[in-house]
């Protein structure tokens, strides 16, 4: 068995990183899964929906059942993260292994389970942001490199892999005040994700209606909210972000990407996007695993493992900087608004 390790802490790493066959397959494999979704709704069916994705989309149900597990003590007005996130993911770390065994056996259950344990968050800082997004989206690459998915099933990981776990994350952001990672919003698109708009854009590229402007409508928003991720990410931001103003106020960055005339540009402005602002950052690919499977590029050397979160190094290009300053959660500053935890 091989535990997957951080290598990436310079940017001679990094740099090394994104000239590796690593980074290439990485980047293929999220192209290849947003163009496997052009033009499909999330509810779309067919004959296809392999046994092999019925049982990771079981295995997040049984995560999703250890949640459960866990609730929240109400009675505190912190606006940081909730203590019971540990709780839940102390839970996960013991079961994840078994659960991982389910689809690749036991030769590689620890290494896939150590993708996807981090792909819920960070324990320490009760935090969640792009860089444990990637690795689920590594969990996913490394399964495909077992050959356990075939292109065939690229579809049914955005539609139905990718788009609960999507959900699942959310009630986890939400029930435990998770706090964003890094800087103020995934540079303007939300508090924690990029994939989601990156396959949304995908899901619409092949249609010149619904347009992007339509994002700004409540009405267009509640229709397609639940066929495409992208209008799904706009009604989640609405529904946690409510009084703090339009798109324009709290998200400029979706709001200069609605006046993109095609949903073909802002797809290949998001894969752009993705390759200069999580793939080529260190403050977040600085938690990016190599073991057996993703293997380390030559010449990257070992590094003693002194994590300084993906709050470090605050290298981002476009908007917002954390600057070092804790960020609470929307989700937490809209409960207590409330004096409830805004989770149906």
């Amino acid at each position: 068995m091989v535990v997957p390790t951080k290598r990436l802490r310079t940017p001679e790493d990094l740099a090394k990183f994104q000239h590796s066959s690593v980074y290439n397959d990485m980047v293929q494999f999220v192209v290849d899964l947003a163009k496997s979704v052009h033009g499909l709704e999330l509810g779309y069916t067919d004959d296809s929906l392999g046994d092999n994705i019925r049982k990771v989309l079981e295995l997040l149900e049984k995560i999703n059942s250890i949640v459960d597990n866990h609730p929240v003590v109400k009675d505190t007005s912190s606006r940081f993260g909730k203590p019971e996130f540990r709780d839940f993911y102390d839970e996960l770390a013991t079961k994840v292994s078994g659960l991982v065994q389910g689809c690749v056996g036991e030769e590689h259950a620890e290494e896939l389970g150590c993708y996807l344990l981090n792909s819920f968050g960070d324990r320490t800082r009760i935090d969640y942001g792009s860089g444990h997004e990637l690795n689920f989206a590594c969990f996913l690459l490394c399964l495909y490199k077992l050959g356990f998915f075939q292109p065939a099933d690229f579809k049914w990981l955005v539609l139905r892999i990718f788009n609960r776990y999507l959900k699942l994350m959310r009630r986890l952001q939400l029930l435990y005040w998770l706090e964003p990672a890094g800087s103020h919003g995934v540079w303007g698109l939300d508090d924690y994700h990029f994939l989601p708009f990156l396959f949304g854009a995908a899901q619409l590229a092949p249609f010149s209606r619904p347009r992007p402007l339509t994002i700004h409508q409540k009405d267009y928003v509640e229709e397609f909210k639940d066929k495409y991720l992208y209008f799904g990410c706009i009604a989640f931001i609405n529904q946690v972000k409510t009084g703090a103003g339009s798109l324009r106020w709290h998200s400029p960055m979706l709001d200069d990407i609605s006046g993109v005339r095609s949903w073909a540009k802002i797809e290949e402005g998001m894969i752009k996007m993705y390759k200069a602002e999580v793939l080529g950052k260190l403050p977040v690919v600085q938690h990016f695993l190599f073991g057996s499977i993703l293997k380390c590029p030559d010449g990257i050397s070992e590094h003693a493992d002194d994590d300084d979160g993906e709050h470090a190094g605050h290298d981002h290009s476009t908007w917002g900087d954390c600057c070092g300053i804790k960020v609470p959660s929307a989700a937490a500053a809209s409960a207590l608004s409330k004096h409830t935890v805004p989770w149906d």
